[in-house]
């Protein structure tokens, strides 16, 4: 007797068998053009066999997925969440066509993707970047931002890219590479006139700030850790980027935490200072995280090794710094 898993598996197959897998790329670039004749323009085709495609894609859906408002398109909300979802379908389709019997990164013209923040892809990727230099030269390697829902749906995520960096408490059950630790900073306006030398934990009870993340599924461990010590940030803005964070601060009484390989590059020509936390904040641990699937495969085993080497490459610089 076929087990439930198989039966389940058997129908995945024929529903995929009646789709036009054709209709992917028209929809991915009709989600991010919002347009047909952009759309089209980008793919190289006539309007009219674009307008066919998103017709056949209406109907698939039942759903309008662009809905005209005064002179312009928008998405409609399952769109909106297609939007997402294609693009990372594609990534996924373009790695299955893009393997490899023998994999040789020195010739490999292989695309890789894996998703990320601002801040891994600022301290890791100038030496992911060097590597793929030194040693894979025709490799493409796509850093793409990830979102909440894909975060939360991280299982399903991961089948469809080759890797994710991410900190732990976040993932789980999910095979990972540890890459390097990192402590936290907060971000001080220079012109802030009511902290000095030093921050008091006074200071992060009445100063505004400004937090990367806020809700409760996308935090950052510190800020959680905050709340647990009885301190409850004034939230004045969020944003989802770290790299953002200098322009949100300079000039104004916020603060912000902020990952301490970061914090140097974020002074804003010394308009902002990187003070020391008044509290024993707990340090993070970056790591990549990939699906299961991928554990036996050559080339995701090298894209491993250029992220643990770029790992050690951080930990290293970190060690050979003077004292200050």
């Amino acid at each position: 007797m076929m087990s439930d898993i198989s039966r389940v598996d058997e129908e995945l197959l024929m529903n995929l068998a009646t789709l036009d897998l054709n209709l992917l790329v028209p929809l991915d670039h009709l989600l991010r053009e919002r347009s047909v004749t952009r759309a089209a323009a980008r793919l190289g085709l006539g309007q009219p066999a674009l307008s066919a495609s998103l017709a056949r894609l209406r109907r698939h859906f039942g759903d309008e997925l662009l809905t005209r408002v005064g002179n312009s398109y928008e998405l409609t909300p399952l769109a909106v969440q297609l939007r997402e979802r294609t693009g990372t379908a594609l990534a996924g389709v373009e790695r299955v066509f893009a393997s490899e019997p023998v994999f040789d990164p020195s010739t490999s013209q292989r695309t890789f993707s894996v998703l990320v923040s601002d801040y891994p892809m600022a301290v890791v990727g100038e030496h992911v970047g060097r590597i793929l230099d030194e040693t894979a030269p025709r490799v493409r390697l796509r850093f793409d931002r990830y979102t909440t829902p894909m975060i939360d749906a991280a299982e399903e995520t991961l089948r469809m890219v080759d890797g994710l960096v991410l900190p732990h408490g976040f993932v789980s059950d999910m095979p990972h590479l540890d890459l390097w630790t990192d402590d936290w900073m907060i971000l001080v306006a220079r012109s802030n006139t009511a902290v000095g030398d030093s921050l008091t934990m006074a200071n992060l009870a009445e100063l505004p700030w400004v937090l990367t993340y806020h809700a409760p599924s996308a935090f950052t461990p510190a800020s959680r850790q905050l709340q647990v010590l009885g301190v409850e940030p004034r939230v004045q803005l969020v944003a989802e980027s770290f790299l953002a964070l200098p322009w949100l601060i300079v000039g104004t009484d916020r603060i912000a935490l902020v990952q301490a390989e970061l914090a140097p590059r974020l002074t804003f020509g010394g308009e902002v200072r990187a003070l020391p936390c008044p509290f024993d904040a707990m340090r993070l641990t970056e790591a990549l995280w990939w699906h299961p699937v991928h554990d036996r495969d050559p080339e995701h085993n090298w894209l491993r090794s250029v992220f643990a080497e770029a790992g050690r490459r951080i930990e290293t610089r970190r060690a050979d710094k003077p004292e200050e």
